[in-house]
This record gives C-alpha cells, sequence and structure tokens, in this order.
C-alpha cells in the first residue's frame, strides 16, 4: 500500500491523528529524478540507470541533501537544458515540501485544540482502549 492510499484509509477508519502523523512523516523527504528516455535503451522507462540520471534526496529533518549525477551528463553540452530543468524542481519541489509540512503543522493544531473542546464521548477512537479484564474481575 503506497502512502496516499495508507493515508486515505486511515481518515475512511476515523484515525485522523495517525493519518496525520503519517503525512508529517512522508512531508519530511523528498526525491526527484530527472532523466532522458529513449525507444533505444535496453532499462524499462520507470527505472532510469544511475548513468543516465539526475537524482536528488532532500531530508528537512536531517538536513541532507543527496545528489547523484549520471556520468552521460558530465560535461554533455546537450543535456545542459536537462541539468537546468532538474535544478529548478529542486528548487521548486523543496518550497513545495516546506509550504506543505507547515500546512500540516497548522491543520495538527487546530485539530488538537478543536478536539481537546469536545466532550471526550465525542471521539471514542482516540481514546485508549481499556485494559483486559482479568479473570477474578469477570467472575
Amino acid at each position: 500500500m503506497t502512502a496516499i492510499e495508507e493515508f486515505k484509509a486511515k481518515i475512511k477508519a476515523g484515525e485522523v491523528f495517525d493519518a496525520l502523523t503519517l503525512a508529517m512523516s512522508e512531508a519530511i523527504e523528498l526525491k526527484i529524478t530527472t532523466w532522458v528516455s529513449s525507444s533505444t535503451m535496453d532499462f524499462p522507462e520507470d527505472e532510469p540507470q544511475p548513468g543516465y540520471r539526475l537524482r536528488t534526496s532532500i531530508n528537512l529533518v536531517d538536513g541532507k541533501v543527496e545528489n547523484e549525477i549520471g556520468s552521460e551528463f558530465i560535461g554533455n553540452s546537450d543535456y545542459e537544458a536537462i541539468q537546468q530543468l532538474h535544478l529548478e524542481q529542486v528548487k521548486q519541489g523543496r518550497e513545495i515540501l516546506l509550504k506543505n509540512l507547515e500546512s500540516l503543522q497548522k491543520m495538527f493544531v487546530v485539530l488538537t485544540e478543536t478536539l481537546s473542546e469536545l466532550p471526550k464521548t465525542s471521539f471514542p477512537r482516540l481514546q485508549s482502549k481499556p485494559a483486559a479484564l482479568s479473570s477474578s474481575q469477570t467472575e
């Protein structure tokens, strides 16, 4: 199950906090891959090979940025426009990621404040499960 499918399932099940937690955990990392595909290449289009791709991974929590530049792109002026496109996508992606994370944080705060104002009987799914009864308590 993909993260978006899991998120939707949690929302449908009424597990809003779990859905938001999942969304926030997924929103901290961005991976961007750019490649030029060709009908003459021997690999599937959904799996670009290392020498034929530009890949960037950004983790906002760790502050880690990893870049991979395929050997076909190095010193090849034919690919300068592709490299520029990739850099622009990384810049835009980072901005979108930060805005999405900020929006999720705001939603989480609003939801927490709203739920704290409701009577506890209004949201039984969010309460902890009662401890199992021992055999002496059930007799």
